[in-house]
């Protein structure tokens, strides 16, 4: 009887081990590419007080430009 259970036993697990899951990493035959399509719009607002304003108006030779 004991012989009997023994080979179940190793029949059991002979079937567990030739059921496991097999995971495999590889990497792909292919380049991956990555399109980036990006499109950056950007506005400053600068608020001035009167003063400054009419400064920068009258004297436009301020920051070099002609």
């Amino acid at each position: 009887m004991k012989i009997v259970i023994a080979t179940l036993m190793i029949l059991g697990f002979a079937t567990l081990t030739g059921c496991t899951p097999r995971i495999e990493v590889a990497a792909p035959k292919e380049p991956i590419t990555i399109n980036m399509n990006v499109k950056i719009e950007h506005e400053i607002h600068i608020k001035v007080d009167k003063d400054v304003e009419t400064l920068l108006k009258n004297r436009s030779d301020l920051f070099g430009q002609e």
